[in-house]
């Protein structure tokens, strides 16, 4: 039985840096920024998305001062596809779409709670019978932050990204941007991904199988006027043979390269 992963790099575009909106007036208590981003691939937790080729990303962003925020999130995919051709069922989504609203609440010297809900959308994406279920996902989550570091939790209300029965799953991530200087920053990341539940159909399959640690380090340059650029290297001790589609290891180690522009 193999893992059928979820489709960004959302972790890697957090390491980017983001430009003030504007939009709106300096005096504002709304917030509104953007970012276009090219990746040599898109990974997520880890995990290939489009198959070891080039990605190109949008991510559009609101927030008001009062904490509340929202945002959407837009990337091409292959990995959907690809599981189709593995299963022998077309799944023709190339495309996922993430919507996302929470809020941010800074409190006691510098630390910052976020608390929110994101949705994971893949459209003209369906489910195969006892083998994938449909990968739409909602998962909510909460974060804290303190100076460079953020630790946060993710906790899935629905089966994750198509792996059958696997409500309940959950990720646990801590992440650290830390300048270097003026225009560096040094971009660290360990989390883990566990898998809840045990698939009937699949006789007994236990999803904790397809647990796995996920690790990146790399930095990031700031050029100026919204425009950035960096690398990160990733690897994972998830086990192959869960992972593999196509003769490729989605779960291998790899360097990951990106450009950006915030606006």
């Amino acid at each position: 039985m193999r893992k059928l992963p979820k489709s960004l790099a959302i972790a890697a575009l957090a390491a980017l840096p983001l430009a003030s909106g504007l939009a709106v007036a300096a005096d504002s208590p709304h917030a509104v920024t953007g970012k276009v981003a090219l990746f040599s691939e898109y990974e997520f937790r880890g995990l290939a998305q489009t198959d070891e080729k080039p990605a190109l990303q949008l991510a559009l962003d609101y927030a008001h001062a009062s904490g509340f925020y929202a945002g959407t999130f837009l990337t091409n995919i292959k990995w959907l596809k690809i599981t189709g051709d593995v299963l022998g069922t077309p799944i023709d989504a190339d495309i996922e779409w993430d919507i996302y609203g929470g809020y941010k609440w800074g409190f006691a010297n510098g630390v910052t709670l976020d608390v929110g809900y994101l949705r994971y959308e893949y459209p003209g994406s369906n489910a195969v019978a006892d083998a994938f279920s449909k990968p739409n996902t909602d998962e909510v989550y909460v974060g804290v932050s303190f100076g460079p570091a953020t630790l946060k939790y993710s906790y899935g209300l629905s089966d994750i990204f198509g792996v059958v029965d696997s409500k309940g799953s959950d990720y646990l991530e801590l992440s650290v941007n830390q300048p270097l200087m003026d225009k560096l920053t040094l971009n660290a990341l360990v989390g883990h991904q566990r898998y809840k539940g045990t698939q009937v159909a699949a006789g007994n399959f236990d999803n904790s199988l397809f647990d796995y640690t996920v690790w990146k380090i790399g930095a990031t340059w700031d050029f100026g006027n919204g425009l950035s650029a960096g690398a990160y290297y990733k690897g994972t001790d998830a086990d192959p043979q869960y992972f593999t589609f196509n003769g490729k290891d989605w779960s291998d180690d790899r360097l990951v390269a990106f450009v950006a522009w915030s606006f």
